[in-house]
């Protein structure tokens, strides 16, 4: 089955937590391709910045969002109908990572990781597959982690709504398919962004953002659910993770540090 593949004409690029990182690089590339890309993040001030300085055949309009008041993201997906005709690409990319020890463990952390991680998705995902579906056509990316596929030291909240996108994703391809609208994963592994900077271990084939958003966009252009990079770590990650947990443990521990 092919399914739809948007083109500047099909309508708008909707990119959460588009002020940084992958985000902010996936909103350039997009735009340079001729897209009309609504950048969403909390910081307005970044995203008109980004939009001043962008030059390219597309544009790039901020939208100001906090992902986790699902009525401005319902807002935000009526404004970008309404001003453009159509949705054709949710990015829903917007993510946080608060690093954590089984020894000093916090309910908060959880909830605050989780509100923004999967809630925060769900908030931008059903507008935005009810606009597709009145459309007949559409793509949705979501941005997991190879955190998803199995624990990584310091994770536990981080890696728990990871896993849950990837399965999120695999669950509901199954009836998007059928609605002609292309759900993708992407899994990028350690990517050069103020998220990783918190990290304090060892990072195996660190990416440089522009190569990541450039494997982004070049994926949303195929067929394959799913988008991951740099294919050495990730690939290394799956293949450990079908040999056992006992090898699978003393392979992480060693190339994170523990």
């Amino acid at each position: 089955m092919t399914l739809f593949t948007a083109t500047p004409e099909d309508g708008a690029v909707w990119i959460t937590g588009a002020s940084a990182g992958i985000g902010k690089a996936v909103a350039e590339k997009m735009a340079h391709e001729g897209f009309t890309v609504y950048a969403s993040a909390r910081s307005e001030n970044d995203l008109v910045q980004m939009s001043n300085e962008f030059q390219g055949k597309g544009k790039i309009i901020p939208l100001p969002l906090d992902v986790t008041d699902r009525e401005a993201s319902l807002a935000c997906v009526d404004k970008i109908i309404s001003e453009s005709g159509s949705l054709a690409i949710a990015i829903l990319n917007a993510g946080t990572f608060k690093p954590q020890r089984a020894y000093d463990l916090k309910f908060e952390d959880f909830e605050f990781t989780l509100g923004v991680n999967v809630d925060g998705v769900l908030n931008g995902l059903l507008p935005s597959i009810e606009a597709m579906k009145r459309a007949k056509k559409g793509q949705i990316a979501i941005v997991s982690s190879v955190a998803g596929y199995g624990g990584l030291p310091k994770n536990g909240a981080y890696g728990l709504s990871k896993a849950g996108l990837i399965n999120l994703a695999e669950s509901l391809k199954f009836d998007l398919d059928k609605m002609n609208i292309k759900m993708q994963i992407i899994t990028p592994g350690f990517i050069d962004t103020p998220l990783t900077k918190k990290n304090d271990f060892p990072m195996p084939f660190l990416m440089n953002v522009d190569d990541a958003a450039d494997r982004v966009v070049s994926g949303l252009k195929n067929q394959a659910f799913e988008i991951t990079f740099p294919r050495r770590f990730t690939f290394m990650l799956k293949f450990i993770n079908h040999f056992g947990y006992g090898l699978y443990f003393k392979i992480v521990r060693k190339i994170t540090g523990g």
